[in-house]
């Protein structure tokens, strides 16, 4: 699940809603690990909210304007932000996830011929490309990063829920275009959830890309109302700076 760390780990959705309907990221915390090596894949995600931009700055937190109305922050560990400084849209205000790639017309074939992604832009001069499967949705932005991609030490993935009956077609699909197939189609048991069924692949840049049943996924994706509580009370009780100070390990911070 988390790669090459299979050590315990926690992990945590958040998002601005269900995620039905809405686009979450998924963060992963693996005990004993201090700190990442951050590679040039994941060049960041997209906001559209003037409140997130009033909450940085209310907290001090440093931001760069980039362009006008466009601010960059730095997410601890050293992931981007670019938020802009607009009204939230009623819809999920997440606008788009960017990803480095090598090869720009590569990546878009496969992308939009193989997973069958619409382009919404492309842009030559500046070797960058919007895809995305819904006009209401989260984009995937490509984009050139002048030479090969480093994936460095931290590892993510891309996440899409379907019908589970097209998930052997798109194993089928994958086997007969010879792409990558990192784990074939699988069904996963979770104790007193459902059962639900994965494939992962692995783009021309070894980005993993993960195709869920969506009946089972609805089931497993429901929003926990004592979430937010669980989350703080989770990080109140967290002892890892004593830990990793008995280890004589470096803890990565904010």
């Amino acid at each position: 699940c988390s790669s090459p760390y299979d050590g315990r780990w926690s992990k945590t959705m958040v998002g601005y809603g269900p995620e039905d309907n809405h686009f979450v990221a998924e963060l992963t915390y693996n005990y004993g690990i201090g700190e990442y090596r951050l590679g040039n894949d994941f060049l960041g995600i997209t906001l559209v909210s003037s409140r997130a931009v009033s909450n940085a700055k209310k907290m001090g937190w440093p931001l760069k304007e980039v362009t006008t109305g466009i601010f960059e922050a730095e997410a601890p560990g050293g992931y981007k932000f670019y938020l802009e400084d607009k009204e939230q849209l009623k819809q999920d205000p997440v606008l788009k996830v960017t990803l480095g790639v090598s090869d720009l017309q590569k990546s878009v074939n496969y992308w939009s011929d193989l997973l069958g992604m619409k382009l919404y832009e492309k842009d030559e001069e500046k070797q960058r490309a919007l895809l995305g499967y819904a006009d209401n949705q989260c984009k995937l932005e490509l984009k050139t990063v002048g030479g090969a991609v480093d994936h460095g030490t931290a590892f993510g993935r891309i996440a899409f829920s379907c019908a589970k009956e097209e998930l052997p077609n798109i194993e089928a699909l994958m086997k007969k275009e010879n792409q990558k197939i990192l784990t074939p189609l699988v069904s996963l048991d979770t104790p007193g959830k459902a059962t639900v069924q994965v494939i992962i692949l692995a783009d021309p840049d070894g980005h993993e890309i993960c195709f869920v049943g969506d009946e089972a996924f609805r089931d497993l994706s429901k929003v926990d109302p004592n979430g937010d509580k669980l989350l703080d009370d989770a990080m109140a009780a967290d002892n890892s700076d004593g830990w990793f100070a008995a280890q004589n390990m470096k803890k990565a911070s904010a």
